[in-house]
């Protein structure tokens, strides 16, 4: 008899050992899972963390960039801070506020809004280089053009940024800028010529 109760504490001990030991898997399974889970969720958030760092950090060089060729830019006649029209196809609409410093910024959806804002400059988005031109060819005055899709700077723009995941960079054509009606400051397109502005 106490032979018989020995075997089923023994065998209850036993039952317990294995319920123990799959309720252990089962919540080692859940906890190994839900640390599978959070080490995704830390990877997925710190991919897309420098892409939007970079991206905000590609706005201030934009600003920076065309903030800078334009405080160093003079037109012949002009009363007050110049007008820089944004297409709104550029990439870095966000990056231009409505009043930044010594200019004011319209955004424009197409060439005769740009006509009517009275633009002293215009920032191109997506327009092709041959686009630009077109634009440039139909407005009389003084223009400074700026452009963020214009990789060869032969055709259209002035002043063409180049954008890739490190940094922001401009070159300049000169033809375009000698018929453009400004001066811009000789300094500027010394640091488009020795990339000092990377």
């Amino acid at each position: 008899m106490t032979h018989c109760k020995n075997n089923v504490n023994i065998h209850t001990i036993l039952l317990a050992i294995s319920s123990l030991d799959a309720w252990r898997f089962q919540v080692s399974t859940r906890w190994l899972r839900l640390v599978c889970r959070l080490l995704a969720t830390l990877l997925f958030l710190s991919m897309d963390v420098p892409a939007f760092a970079a991206s905000g950090g590609q706005d201030n060089a934009v600003r920076d960039i065309v903030s800078g060729i334009v405080s160093y830019t003079r037109w012949p006649t002009l009363n007050g801070p110049p007008v820089l029209c944004v297409f709104a196809t550029s990439s870095y609409v966000s990056a231009f506020s409505p009043a930044s410093a010594g200019y004011k910024t319209v955004i424009v959806q197409n060439e005769q809004e740009a006509f009517s804002a009275r633009c002293n400059a215009l920032y191109f988005g997506r327009e092709s280089a041959e686009q630009q031109q077109n634009i440039i060819n139909h407005f009389q005055q003084p223009l400074l053009t700026i452009s963020e899709q214009n990789p060869d700077c032969v055709v259209g723009s002035a002043f063409c940024l180049q954008m890739n995941a490190s940094r922001v960079t401009f070159s300049v054509n000169l033809d375009a800028l000698s018929r453009s009606g400004v001066r811009v400051n000789p300094d500027v397109l010394m640091l488009a010529r020795n990339k000092k502005h990377e």
